[in-house]
């Protein structure tokens, strides 16, 4: 065994806790360092956590745009309950109602009646209406797909904000593109094919799309105007160097026990930490005196 500080053999029957070259308590000595090596490595992880909360804090509610697109991420799936057509199949004594929106599918598939529009596609009486049911819920499962795309993207924005802003962006304009053409074809296609209301079944185009277009291209110009200003976390002052060190230390590169303490400063870091020892030397009197 050699002394942590000066370097000096100690045999393995000597017991003492101090070293007999240089005197020094070995246990308190090496504890010191340990605390000091700590103090640096908190303060350099410190720094990459605080980089991280900034970069969430930008990416969601840094700014009015960001908070905005929050509200339009998640009112983009929410506005996919309102429906873009239904349909009413009907029989005696027995009556129900399917719509193309997300309220009306999780009906369905509660009822079960749309696990049974196979079966309604090869009937006389409800081919016809089935398969002008099918469009708007063809147009509501590709936005239910752009949908859970942006709000994917949008939950890892903070990781790149601006590759993923300007995903958030498109997709948002192909949604955009996609509930308002499928709107205009659901009522193309019942002008086209007029399906009137009969006994056993009828067919109502809704305004779903049309909601859905406008809270989709909105989220679009938000996006736009997110990169237009720019996504610019704040970091504090020495935050990305202490980043950069602390990927240094961790590869090997550089030996934490060469940095000094505090690795890095500001002018107003240094301030406040000697005010916060003031305060705590002042505190320390006042028990004393006490």
């Amino acid at each position: 065994m050699h002394c942590p500080k000066c370097g000096g053999e100690i045999p393995f029957y000597n017991l003492k806790p101090n070293c007999s070259h240089c005197g020094v308590n070995i246990m308190y000595y090496t504890q010191e360092a340990g605390l000091i090596r700590d103090a640096k490595r908190t303060e350099l992880e410190g720094a990459a956590a605080r980089m991280v909360i900034a970069r969430i804090k930008a990416a969601f509610i840094g700014s009015k745009e960001a908070i905005a697109r929050l509200i339009l991420t998640l009112g983009a799936v929410a506005v996919l309950m309102l429906p873009f057509g239904s349909v009413v199949f009907r029989a005696p004594f027995y009556e129900q109602p399917l719509s193309a929106g997300l309220i009306g599918v999780v009906k369905g598939i509660s009822s079960g009646i749309l696990l049974r529009l196979p079966d309604f596609l090869n009937s006389a009486l409800f081919a016809r209406y089935t398969a002008a049911f099918l469009l708007p819920l063809g147009v509501l499962a590709l936005l239910l797909v752009v949908g859970l795309a942006i709000l994917a993207v949008y939950l890892l924005s903070f990781l790149r904000l601006v590759p993923t802003t300007k995903a958030i962006r498109n997709l948002s304009l192909i949604g955009a593109v996609i509930a308002l053409l499928g709107q205009i074809a659901v009522i193309i296609f019942t002008f086209a094919n007029p399906l009137p209301e009969t006994p056993v079944a009828s067919f109502r185009f809704g305004w779903g799309g049309f909601a859905a277009a406008a809270v989709w291209l909105a989220m679009f110009f938000i996006n736009h105007i997110m990169l237009k200003k720019g996504i610019e976390p704040a970091y504090k002052e020495n935050d990305i160097k202490r980043r950069e060190l602390l990927k240094k230390v961790r590869a090997g590169e550089v030996d934490i026990d060469s940095l000094p303490l505090p690795v890095l400063e500001s002018e107003e870091e240094r301030i406040e930490r000697l005010k916060a020892l003031e305060e705590a030397m002042k505190a320390e009197e006042e028990g004393k005196e006490l």
